[in-house]
C-alpha cells in the first residue's frame, strides 16, 4: 500500500515538473503582457517616452464620454451579427449543394476552397482595386447607377461590400465543417423519411438539422471572433472610411495606438473590447451547456 502511494506521489511530481515549463511560458507570453497592459491603461504613456503619469481610470472614462468608441462598437456588433447570420445560412446551403451526388463534385469542392488559402490583406487589396477600377465601368456599361461609382466610397454600400468580400473568402471553413457533419448523417434515415412521405423541408428539419447543430455552435463562435476582431479587410479596403462609416473597434485601437501615439488609451480600448468578447463568450458557453444538460 505504501509503495503504491509512493509511486503515485512520484508520478504526480513528474507530471508537475512537465507542466512547469508550459506554465512559465504561458505566464511570460500571455499573463504578463495582459497585466502590463492593464497597468499602462491606467497611465498617459504615449508608447515612446520613458516618462508617464498614473492617471487612474481616466482613459476608461474618456472611452465612454466620446462617441468614437461607441460608434465603432455599434458598427462592429452590427457587422458581426450580419456575418454570423450569412455565414451560417449560406454555409449550410452551400454544404447541402456540395453534398449532392453531382458530376464533378470533387472538382467544385476543390475550387470553392481556394480563397481560404489566400491572405486576408491580399484579398482586401485585390477587391479594393476591383471596386475602384472595374465595378464602376461595369455599372456605367449596364447603366446601373448604384454600381457606377466605387461602392467603397459610399457610406451605405461600404460595409456591405466588405461583408461580401469577407463571406467570399471566409465561407470555406464553415462550409467544410457543415459538409463533414452532413456526411455523418446515416443515409437510412433519409430513405425511411422518403418512404413515409416526408418533404425536403421535413427531412432537413427533423434529420439534417439535429446532426449539424453542434457544428452551428462551433461556427458561431469562430465567426463571432472573426467579426469582433475585423481589421484586415477594413485597413486594406476603406481604412475606416468613408467618414468613419466602417471604422471597427480593432481599426480604432490601431489608429489611436500606432498613428496618434495614444498608446495607453488604445490599450484601455482593447481591454474594454476584451471584456466584452469574454462576456459574450461566457453567455454563449452558458446557453450551450444548458442545452446539453436538457
Amino acid at each position: 500500500m505504501l509503495k503504491k502511494q509512493k509511486a503515485h506521489k512520484e508520478r504526480n511530481i513528474v507530471f508537475l515538473l512537465f507542466t512547469i515549463p508550459g506554465f512559465l511560458l504561458y505566464s511570460f507570453f500571455f499573463i504578463t503582457p495582459v497585466l502590463m497592459g492593464v497597468y499602462y491603461s491606467l497611465t498617459d504613456w504615449n508608447g515612446i517616452s520613458r516618462k508617464y503619469n498614473i492617471i487612474g481610470i481616466e482613459n476608461y472614462k474618456k472611452i465612454f464620454r466620446t462617441n468614437q468608441f461607441i460608434d465603432s462598437l455599434t458598427f462592429t456588433l452590427k457587422y458581426t451579427a450580419l456575418l454570423i447570420i450569412f455565414t451560417i445560412v449560406l454555409g449550410i446551403i452551400i454544404a447541402l449543394l456540395l453534398n449532392r451526388k453531382i458530376k464533378g463534385r470533387s472538382f467544385f469542392r476543390a475550387i470553392y476552397f481556394i480563397p481560404a488559402i489566400l491572405s486576408l490583406l491580399t484579398v482586401g487589396l485585390i477587391f479594393n482595386q476591383i471596386c475602384y477600377y472595374i465595378i464602376p465601368e461595369i455599372g456605367k456599361a449596364l447603366h446601373i447607377e448604384v454600381l457606377s461609382q466605387n461602392p467603397l466610397a459610399d457610406k451605405n454600400l461600404a460595409m456591405w461590400t466588405i461583408l461580401i468580400v469577407n463571406l467570399w473568402q471566409g465561407l470555406a471553413i464553415p462550409t467544410l465543417l457543415f459538409l463533414a457533419s452532413l456526411q455523418s448523417v446515416p443515409a437510412d434515415l433519409y430513405e425511411v423519411a422518403t418512404l413515409d412521405g416526408a418533404s425536403a423541408w421535413e427531412k432537413f428539419k427533423y434529420i439534417t438539422l439535429p446532426f449539424i447543430l453542434p457544428v452551428v455552435s462551433v461556427v458561431f463562435v469562430l465567426t463571432l471572433k472573426s467579426g469582433l476582431m475585423i481589421f484586415d479587410y477594413i485597413i486594406s479596403m476603406t481604412e475606416g472610411g468613408p467618414g468613419n462609416a466602417t471604422k471597427s473597434v480593432a481599426m480604432l485601437i490601431y489608429t489611436h495606438g500606432f498613428t496618434q501615439n495614444k498608446y495607453a488609451y488604445s490599450i484601455a480600448e482593447a481591454i474594454v473590447m476584451g471584456v466584452l468578447v469574454a462576456l459574450i463568450s461566457a453567455i454563449q458557453i452558458y446557453f450551450t451547456n444548458k442545452k446539453k444538460a436538457v
